[in-house]
């Protein structure tokens, strides 16, 4: 869609939060300059328009974020 020219699209794979892959990989459109293999945060859907301010493009998810750590409270 010629809307989505000079937007950046990257291929994102979903993780779990140990890492492992859950599904396949989605196309995202990238608003935060995200690297290659850095852990980032996704939204979709009409959140996706709104999170990178362009309501009138075709986004089904965007990068919203590049996630430094993850932890989790596991219980023993």
């Amino acid at each position: 869609d010629e809307r989505l020219v000079g937007s950046t699209l990257l291929l994102v794979q979903p993780v779990l939060p140990d890492g492992e892959a859950r599904g396949g990989p989605i196309v995202a459109v990238d608003t935060v300059d995200a690297g290659a293999a850095e852990t980032v945060l996704v939204v979709s859907g009409s959140s996706a328009r709104m999170a990178a301010g362009q309501a009138d493009r075709p986004i089904d998810a965007a990068i919203i974020g590049i996630v430094d750590v993850v932890s989790t409270n596991e219980a023993s």
